[in-house]
């Protein structure tokens, strides 16, 4: 006698389907932890730099003012003022080059474009998803590539590049212009202070290399 039972179909679990899919989707890139780790050392590492910032008023203390006797004077009283005004003189060239970026908005928004570029599509994009521009895969010694000569054509071949330079220069005279007036005299400097520690740029460099290390293992997770 032939059976007439039905065939038995395959029961698929839909609950525990959709929980694994909304599991998957709710979980975030890798690539934000890392962004957000990094924007976090660099706040970290600006409020600690301004925390050594030196009263305003004695910046502007009409009263320390003089002319200096000679050209090695002048060079003196720079290193001195900057030793004890380094991170004053770091804002007073920052606003000046907010300033000019924000006079001329082309070169602000290719400058933040730029950055962007270099943020989200090669530092914090994870490897496993390629970049696909018009349905085309780049890879990443590609990507790169197309970076650098985005690069090179924002600064060199616009008026970012000039921008940049002229406020660079504008800065960098008037923190000359104070350092070689103000008489140090009254300043109390820490001579015990190494000369690393003097150079121009040593409160950016610290803050970015210190930020850079520790956003460091997160760029390696989102990059693997």
């Amino acid at each position: 006698m032939t059976s007439t039972a039905p065939p038995v179909l395959p029961v698929t679990n839909q609950s525990s389907t959709t929980s694994t899919v909304a599991s998957a989707q709710s979980q975030p890139p890798v690539a934000t932890p890392a962004f957000r780790s990094f924007i976090n050392n660099v706040s970290e590492n600006l409020r600690n730099g301004f925390s050594q910032r030196r009263n305003w008023s004695e910046l502007v203390d009409r009263t320390a003012f003089s002319k200096p006797e000679s050209v090695s004077d002048a060079a003196l009283r720079i290193r001195k003022n900057y030793s004890y005004f380094r991170v004053n003189y770091l804002t007073v060239v920052a606003l000046v080059l907010g300033f000019s970026l924000v006079t001329n908005p082309f070169s602000l928004f290719m400058l933040l474009g730029l950055l962007a570029s270099w943020l989200f599509l090669y530092l914090f994009r994870p490897s496993d998803q390629p970049l696909v521009v018009f349905g085309r895969s780049f890879s990443d010694r590609e990507t790169l590539g197309i970076l650098v000569v985005f690069s090179v054509f924002v600064i060199f071949l616009t008026s970012v590049g000039s921008v940049l330079m002229s406020a660079l220069v504008i800065g960098v005279a008037l923190v000359c212009a104070h350092g070689a007036f103000r008489v140090p005299e009254d300043l109390f400097l820490d001579e015990q202070e190494p000369t690393a520690n003097t150079g121009f740029l040593s409160f950016l460099g610290g803050a970015a290399s210190n930020a850079a290390a520790a956003a460091a293992p997160a760029v390696v997770a989102a990059r693997v």
